[in-house]
């Protein structure tokens, strides 16, 4: 079959991840990425003495992918069938309080890093500033101060030398350190590797509900250094975050209740876009079907294709789980957890253009109930097959002592089977709208792959604009003016309600649509909830408390002119 690239696809491939020979002369093919990938994915059926022959199964990945039905995360596109074979997009690593265990962290960073990997860190065990070190009868520096040397590490590292490395580091609210945690990122250039957020706990969320105290406890001693108002605390994360975007935050409670290896540990940190929570040492990889293609017409109208929704499920959730053999891991510690609790995160990408070919605005009642019907059938079908490879397999290592292991309790092949990940560079290939964001703008610049900038005009607006006769020279040069659509009188309204874009959605509307994945989706969901320049802190403050309400496992919010240097940027005259 042809591979249908748009010009920026293929700039990116010959970027990132096409093979090169010595001299960095691209010697591959984008049709041949897809075969070097899918051959190699296939080989792992070996293990298992599969019926289907290698060709067979290696043609069934080669078409899911090479049509851009379903892409794999980048690192598998970029390295399976290559020496370096690291196929993971995300790893947690653990932070213990001692100098031979920060600086081997620091060490394992750069090889995850080096491999194409992004790496996520609590650094809620590091003794607080001016705390005694007995050792040496000096003061600890605190976990601030350690982050800058894993920042500066990632700075000089580039991942698979093509793009630098990317890190989550999250504090609880309770150490001692949380103050100046939140606050770093206000200090220009600080922190500029690294995604923050603060670990919320339930009993700091009781004490902002009651207006009252909460104790700051000493890791290295269990004990209560001292209290603090929760509100100031709470307001110092909204103030901080409406100036800079960081930190997020992540409600650790609700993410342990959904951990599925309760006797292996407590998760304390996610990957860095915040859509894997993890252990210290696992890792997961991640695939996201694109939802743009999983359409069809019935009589006359557009309607979601189900059937071919649950066939590319199944395929690619055979596809992630034989990553998962076919992995070369960094290190040996990490090659157990994975293999023992075989996590995998599909997700989607291309909701935005999906809802809009359905005929329905992204911030409605009805997008609502289409997320959870659509998300609850992918994880039915997700665990269905999932199920199968463990009836043909085996269940994953760890089941044993796992929310699963009950009387009637489902027995899987996989620890996890869902995410939503943000696949930024993966739905510049694919062509679709960005993971289940909403459109950014009609006409915007994206700035990817180290500096490269990327102008993109709504494919499926320039498409309904031809059909419906109202896309003209002067429309495209008002758009690309930075004009809104909801300004020009020559759209017709039921577009409008459409083409709705990122920062004329409320921000309750971003936050709905996160709640309604979040309930069937196994990990967590990754979803900027974005704000117009001229928002307040009293509308931020508002989004963080509807997220809990909600029961996400986290928020991120970006207002928008609130990072020098931002990814995603339009015309002046746009709200954002």
């Amino acid at each position: 079959m042809n591979v249908h690239l748009t010009p920026h696809a293929i700039t990116i491939l010959e970027k990132r991840y096409l093979k090169k020979d010595a001299q960095g002369k691209v010697v591959e093919s984008p049709e041949e990425m897809f075969w070097r990938v899918a051959r190699n994915i296939a080989e792992a059926d070996h293990l298992y003495g599969s019926r289907t022959s290698s060709d067979e199964l290696s043609t069934i990945f080669f078409t899911m992918m090479a049509s851009l039905d379903f892409l794999p995360n980048s690192p598998c596109l970029m390295n399976a069938g290559r020496e370096l074979q690291q196929l993971a997009a995300c790893f947690v690593l653990p932070v213990e309080d001692s100098l031979d265990s920060i600086f081997e962290t620091v060490k394992q960073t750069a090889l995850i890093h080096q491999s194409g990997g992004g790496t996520g860190f609590s650094f809620s065990h590091l003794r607080p500033k001016d705390d005694r070190v007995q050792s040496t009868g000096g003061m600890a520096s605190g976990p601030v101060s350690f982050m800058r040397v894993f920042n500066m590490a990632t700075e000089v590292i580039k991942q698979g030398g093509t793009r630098r490395g990317a890190n989550m580091g999250v504090l609880r609210v309770d150490h001692p350190d949380i103050m100046e945690f939140i606050t770093v990122k206000q200090q220009p250039g600080e922190m500029s590797n690294f995604n923050l957020s603060v670990g919320i706990t339930k009993a700091f969320m009781d004490a902002l509900e009651r207006d009252d105290e909460y104790g700051l406890i000493n890791p290295r001693t269990g004990r209560e250094m001292r209290r603090l108002k929760a509100r100031e605390v709470f307001e110092a994360i909204v103030r901080a975050s409406w100036e800079t975007g960081d930190p997020g935050v992540l409600f650790l409670d609700r993410i342990n209740e959904a951990n599925p290896t309760p006797q292996l540990g407590e998760m304390e940190s996610t990957n860095p876009c915040g859509e894997v929570p993890l252990l210290p040492y696992e890792a997961c990889v991640l695939g996201s079907i694109n939802l743009s293609h999983m359409v069809k017409r019935k009589n006359g109208a557009w309607v979601a294709d189900f059937e071919k929704i649950g066939t590319t499920v199944k395929k690619a959730v055979h596809f992630l789980d034989n990553v998962i053999d076919m992995n070369q891991y960094p290190l040996p510690e990490i090659e157990k957890m994975a293999r023992g609790n075989r996590k995998i995160g599909l997700g989607v990408m291309g909701l935005a253009h999906f809802l809009i070919r359905l005929g329905i605005p992204y911030n409605s009642p009805k997008a609502l109930e289409v997320v959870k019907g659509l998300m609850s059938f992918i994880q039915h079908q997700a665990r269905e097959r999932s199920a199968q490879l463990a009836e043909e397999r085996g269940a994953f290592p760890n089941y044993k002592g796992s929310i699963y292991d009950r009387p009637g309790g489902m027995r899987l092949r996989n620890a996890t089977v869902t995410t939503i990940a943000p696949t930024g560079t993966l739905s510049l290939l694919a062509n679709c709208s960005s993971g289940i964001e909403p459109l950014f703008a009609i006409q915007y610049v994206r700035r990817a792959l180290e500096g490269m900038e990327f102008p993109i005009t709504d494919p499926l607006f320039l498409e309904l604009g031809e059909e419906e006769g109202f896309l003209d020279s002067d429309l495209v040069d008002s758009i690309s003016k930075g004009a809104s659509l909801q300004e020009l009188p020559r759209i017709p309204p039921r577009i409008k309600e459409l083409f709705v874009t990122a920062f004329e959605i409320p921000p309750a509307w971003h936050i709905k649509i996160q709640a309604a994945f979040q309930e069937y989706t196994d990990n967590a969901v990754s979803k900027t909830i974005n704000f117009p320049r001229d928002a307040t802190r009293e509308e931020v403050r508002e989004a963080f408390l509807m997220a809990y309400r909600e029961r996400c496992k986290g928020i991120t919010i970006y207002r928008s002119g609130s990072k020098s240097g931002q990814v995603l940027s339009c015309g002046s005259k746009q709200v954002c």
